[in-house]
This record gives structure tokens, C-alpha cells and sequence, in this order.
């Protein structure tokens, strides 16, 4: 179990890890809450279970001030058997890193992410062949950029809100580590 040290923002202001929960495939974006905008990150493959390893990574790389998981269920509101894998992901995410996560509901996201896509085909924004993990990428973006949007959904309580685990055990740098950061 490690803590994140993330930078304490009483205002609720700053980056989150948004992500859309799939059996075979977890869709990542990052987005802020100030532009309210956020971009797909590359998918996390799911199998028996999620790629903790990846997920510890990105959270260290990003350094996000909560987490936004997308709950699925049907169009009428009813939860499915991945609603319940999908709360498990969220305290697990909680558990493990001791960040704030909340829950959203992500009804037709996954719809929405492939129309999105096939318009980006169809008008040349993007020129390749749309890749297996490009869909879960998308719906996550839409899935933080709903909650980003939403300002009551921002001053409600985090789903997961238990106490994060002792600092005494964090194994993170105390400063977020980003690829231009390295370049320089």
C-alpha cells in the first residue's frame, strides 16, 4: 500500500486520473479542473485483474488530486455484473493510494467515445486505423470531462472517502516526474 503525496488544494483546483472500467481494458485520461478539458492516456489492460503495477505509475506520474471512475449501468439505471467490478476498482484505487475517488455515471459513453472516433476518421483529424484500447481512452476523457463540467458533482463527497493510508509507507517521489520534465 502507498500514499501519494499530491499537493494538498483546499479549492478543489488541480489535475484528476479519469477512468472508464472495463473487463479486458481500463480507458485513462487526465484532465484539470481548471480548463475542465481532458485527453485519453493510453488503456490499461484488465485481466484477472487490473495492471496495478501501470496504475501505480501513472497515479506517481500525474500525482492527480482524486480519481474519477465511471460507473456503468444500463440506459434505464440498472447496475450490471461490471458494476460491481467497477466499485471494487474504485475502493481499490482508494486502498491502495489513498486518493479521493468518485463515481459517475458513464451511460453511454462508450457510444458516444465510438462516434467520436468514427467522425475523427471520417473528417482526417485521425489518419490510422482506430486501435483496440483508442475507445476505452475516449470514454474515459468523456467520463472526466462530464464530472470536470459539473460543479455539484465536484463539492460532493468523494465515494470513497476512508482514511489514506499512513505516509510512513509512501515509496513516491515528492514531486510529479512528467517526459518533458526528463528531457530537459
Amino acid at each position: 500500500m502507498i500514499a501519494l503525496k499530491t499537493a494538498p488544494e483546499a479549492s478543489g483546483q488541480g489535475v484528476y486520473l479519469g477512468f472508464d472500467f472495463g473487463e479486458k481494458r481500463i480507458g485513462a485520461a487526465i484532465g484539470d479542473s481548471l480548463t475542465r478539458q481532458a485527453r485519453p492516456l493510453p488503456a490499461i489492460n484488465n485481466g484477472r485483474q487490473p495492471d496495478w503495477d501501470k496504475l501505480k505509475k501513472l497515479l506517481c506520474e500525474w500525482r492527480p488530486i482524486g480519481c474519477i471512475v465511471g460507473l456503468p449501468v444500463d440506459l434505464d439505471g440498472n447496475e450490471q455484473h461490471v458494476t460491481a467490478l467497477a466499485r471494487a476498482f474504485a475502493v481499490q484505487l482508494r486502498t491502495r493510494y489513498g486518493v479521493p475517488v468518485y463515481l459517475v455515471d458513464e451511460r453511454l459513453t462508450s457510444r458516444s467515445a465510438d462516434a467520436e472516433l468514427r467522425s475523427a476518421r471520417a473528417d482526417g483529424r485521425l489518419n490510422r486505423r482506430v486501435k483496440s484500447g483508442d475507445r476505452d481512452g475516449v470514454a474515459a476523457r468523456l467520463i472526466l470531462e462530464q464530472w470536470l463540467s459539473d460543479p455539484a458533482a465536484q463539492e460532493a463527497k468523494p465515494f470513497i472517502d476512508a482514511p489514506a493510508p499512513p505516509a510512513a509507507v509512501a515509496d513516491v517521489p515528492s514531486h510529479p516526474v512528467h517526459a518533458q520534465d526528463s528531457a530537459e
